[in-house]
């Protein structure tokens, strides 16, 4: 089933006949008091006079007043219709794309967020600036000729095979956020392989196909990246050579360790007895039991 969208949140605080706040928790779908049948008035708030408490809204200036969060249907009788032309003008086709693939599962019905719109804008702002100067328009200087790392080819593998199940699953909402999770990681890197980002603007493509094909062209492909085959992921690159062990001393941890993925019972536990930041720990003290579980933890169990 094909789920609904429906117009932004709207947020309701309520006042008795004396002018007084009154929590919307008492208060039925129809402005009433749930009790008395008092009618009480409606007053719109604005999000930024609100703040989150647990899965409520409260006024920021009477925190003990909940207000009613609720989305109703598109109508123009309600004033709530969202025009995408508006949206395109503003943003791009491509946001506005990204960002209906992006609310939830297609199934849901869910609300529309001006908010939402506005980040995902700002996400395909940030793959732009992977490949492009926005001060000179020249290709970004952490462009590189090299190929792409190790812990590189293991983002990208990754992020290659959790787009392609998810499409096949019409999972899109999941696509996307293991596509901001990668681009995270490549604005931290010093250099950025051309072939690295010309694989992953095939995976966002798909999302948004107007940047992704300016893009592969500023990458120095002549022809379209219609025509190109899509990624497919290498389960050797996804494979870690090193893991990260936490160290417990009698069952709190005390230090962690790095260690090939393939060491044997016998070299993790001598590099958890070499860690310093144990090793205050574990002075003077006998060793009654070791624990080792296998690229998970290991655990020193001491007298006294």
């Amino acid at each position: 089933n094909q789920g609904m969208i429906l117009g932004e949140m709207e947020y309701n605080a309520y006042r008795d006949a004396a002018g007084a706040w009154v929590s919307a928790e008492g208060v039925d779908d129809n402005g009433c008091d749930r009790r008395t049948g008092e009618k009480y008035q409606a007053v719109r708030m604005p999000e930024a006079d609100l703040q989150k408490q647990g899965d409520s809204f409260v006024l920021k200036t009477h925190p003990e007043v909940r207000v009613s969060a609720r989305a109703f249907k598109m109508s123009k009788s309600r004033g709530n219709v969202i025009n995408p032309d508006d949206i395109v003008k503003q943003y791009g086709a491509d946001s506005l794309r990204l960002y209906e693939m992006f609310m939830g599962p297609l199934t849901q019905v869910k609300p529309w967020s001006m908010k939402g719109v506005e980040g995902v804008s700002r996400f395909l702002s940030r793959v732009y600036r992977l490949v492009v100067d926005e001060e000179t328009g020249n290709p970004s200087p952490k462009l590189s000729e090299d190929g792409p790392t190790p812990a590189q080819l293991r983002a990208l593998h990754a992020v290659i095979k959790k787009v392609s199940g998810d499409i096949e699953r019409m999972e899109y909402n999941t696509s996307i956020s293991a596509m901001m999770i990668f681009v995270n990681e490549a604005q931290a890197w010093e250099k950025l392989p051309r072939t690295m980002l010309s694989t992953f603007i095939l995976l966002l493509s798909p999302f948004a196909p107007h940047l992704a094909e300016e893009l592969w062209n500023r990458l120095g492909h002549a022809d379209t990246l219609a025509r190109e085959p899509w990624p497919a992921w290498d389960e050797a690159h996804l494979c870690e050579a090193e893991v990260e062990i936490p160290v417990q001393v009698n069952g709190k941890v005390r230090g962690r360790i790095r260690v090939p993925t393939e060491a044997g019972e016998e070299a993790v536990l001598a590099a958890a007895l070499a860690c310093p930041e144990a090793a205050p720990f574990l002075a003077g003290k006998e060793i009654q039991k070791k624990i080792f579980i296998p690229k998970r933890m290991v655990n020193l169990v001491v007298a006294g």
